[in-house]
């Protein structure tokens, strides 16, 4: 297929793309830890409601304990820690009343925790780390991608049969290369290094428990929201993944 049928076919994807990354960069450029809790806020919102279709499961309880979570933690300076307050309150119920839904633990943990987890490597470590886990998570998928299609041999695993060894190795180097250079100030060049490889390694992983939670509910995409994407869970699912790890990491070096 010639470059211009390519880029016919995958207008709508490109423009919603543009979009997201000129909204992503404004957010980004205001640096309002308000705007940052309401943007990844509504983020939530619509993932928790693309993970419970993914977990075949409803339940309004579950809304209004992560809506709970989310208002505490925009006060809270450790977002992260309330993930197991409700844990607890979860178990608690579950212990009482014999009646609590176990499936209920899964939207707390994939993709509650890991916006918490988001939200607090924002805190910690200024809107520089997002950025950097943007470029990472990018580099490694945009990497992946087309080394994958020009050299992919070697099947990485049965969840994604697309993903190739060569795929995920072209991604790490791409993550590597520009991960250096938007790293912290505060790591050494071998600290953004091992960071931003690491990070990409993880995000890899995140996009194939995505796969796998979309093979398991026999369906295509998570949801609808983004035209040419798919879903919100779509398109975050290798930064929930990779900003956990990130903010692990940083704590354990900085």
């Amino acid at each position: 297929m010639k470059i211009s049928e390519l880029l016919s076919s995958s207008s709508t994807r490109i423009k919603t793309g543009i979009v997201l990354i000129l909204a992503v960069l404004f957010i980004g450029y205001i640096d309002s830890y308000l705007i940052m809790w309401i943007f990844l806020g509504g983020l939530l919102v619509i993932a928790l409601n693309e993970s419970m279709i993914l977990f075949k499961m409803k339940s309004d309880l579950i809304y209004a304990y992560t809506g709970l979570i989310w208002f505490a933690a925009f006060f809270y300076p450790s977002p992260e820690d309330l993930i197991f307050v409700i844990a607890v309150v979860y178990a608690s119920i579950l212990a009482y009343t014999k009646t609590l839904d176990k499936k209920m633990f899964l939207p707390l943990l994939y993709p509650t925790a890991s916006f918490l987890f988001l939200l607090a490597l924002y805190v910690e470590f200024g809107v520089e780390s997002l950025l950097w886990l943007l470029v990472v998570v990018a580099g490694a998928d945009i990497g992946a991608y087309f080394v994958g299609k020009g050299l992919g041999k070697h099947k990485f695993c049965e969840t994604s049969p697309n993903k190739t060894w060569e795929g995920v190795a072209g991604g790490m180097v791409v993550s590597a290369a520009l991960g250096t250079y938007f790293a912290l100030d505060s790591l050494s060049l071998f600290g953004a290094l091992f960071v931003s490889v690491i990070v990409a390694f993880a995000s890899v992983f995140g996009d194939l428990f995505e796969s796998y939670l979309k093979r398991e509910a026999n369906v295509k995409d998570s949801g609808d929201v983004l035209p040419g994407h798919g879903g919100i869970l779509d398109r975050t699912d290798g930064y929930l993944f990779g900003g956990i790890i990130m903010l692990v990491l940083l704590r354990a070096m900085i």
